[in-house]
């Protein structure tokens, strides 16, 4: 008994499977937390990374005013802003596979880091524009922004959760500013919407797609 007990429990010699070798450094990067946590710290990095040029944009139109005791940096900025987009960035972008995967729906189109990076340039492009572009008026600035994004989100994404997290972020995040702005923390100049620019809440969809994006690709490795 005590032998073909231990024949079962072998593989056969015709099967041609075979138990992978890991080494220890291998076993270290596979490891569930170690990957989050790797993961985590390259999407914030990118986050402030974004949020340091981007904000520069808007400061430099006069777009976004604070109070000149909190500017503490060479890009202009208060200092709490990269910190707060890296870790919205980093929750983003674990969010996003982290649904795909509960939800059954890999996301499939476009994996590849060329169309990430590309997906990054279109986000820049349209942070840009809203500084840098001179519009009729701002309706018209929200609409054709409105447009950009949804754009950017079926050019890269085009998937129904992607959409939805794009949304309810946007407008969590749409709230936050709002209050921060109500409270004094920094102001809009000309603000159309509340206390804010109209066309906010279309960057912080941009903003959204394209963390989700970096995070669904970093998730592959």
């Amino acid at each position: 008994m005590a032998d073909s007990t231990v024949v079962s429990d072998q593989q056969p010699p015709g099967s041609g499977q075979t138990t992978p070798s890991r080494g220890p450094y291998i076993a270290v990067i596979t490891n569930r937390n170690t990957n989050l946590g790797i993961r985590g710290f390259m999407l914030f990095s990118i986050g402030v990374f974004l949020a340091l040029v981007l904000n520069l944009l808007q400061v430099q139109r006069n777009v976004t005013l604070f109070p000149p005791d909190v500017i503490s940096s060479i890009f202009s900025s208060a200092w709490w802003v990269p910190p707060c987009c890296g870790t919205a960035s980093a929750m983003i972008g674990l969010l996003y596979p982290c649904i795909d995967s509960r939800l059954g729906e890999p996301h499939k189109f476009k994996r590849e880091w060329s169309s990430v990076m590309r997906c990054v340039a279109v986000f820049v492009g349209i942070n840009h524009a809203s500084a840098k572009v001179d519009f009729a008026n701002n309706v018209q600035l929200s609409l054709t922004l409105a447009a950009l994004s949804i754009g950017l989100w079926w050019t890269f994404d085009r998937s129904r959760s992607g959409f939805g997290l794009g949304v309810v972020i946007a407008l969590l995040a749409t709230l936050s500013t709002q209050l921060l702005v109500y409270n004094g923390v920094f102001q809009y100049t000309s603000p159309d919407f509340l206390y804010i620019r109209s066309w906010l809440p279309c960057i912080f969809f941009a903003g959204v797609i394209t963390m989700g994006n970096i995070g669904r690709q970093l998730a592959l490795g």
